[in-house]
């Protein structure tokens, strides 16, 4: 996995929320946006847009079984 320093994650976290418009990608709020990676980065899920996606604070926990 490559691992990206803080301007590199900040960087690529601004290219995921324009590539998703700045929404929620499963329930399409526009408040409390977080970077979310779908491989787990626990489960070696690498910092690329590929794997990432914007969700919601809300949507975000239920993906993490916290909802």
């Amino acid at each position: 996995m490559a691992t990206r320093n803080q301007d590199e994650y900040q960087l690529i976290c601004q290219q995921v929320l324009e590539r998703d418009n700045w929404r929620c990608q499963h329930c399409g709020s526009m408040l409390n946006l977080q970077v979310h990676h779908q491989q787990f980065r626990s489960h070696s899920g690498p910092d690329v847009l590929g794997n990432l996606v914007v969700l919601c604070f809300k949507c975000h926990r239920e993906q993490h079984g916290e909802g």
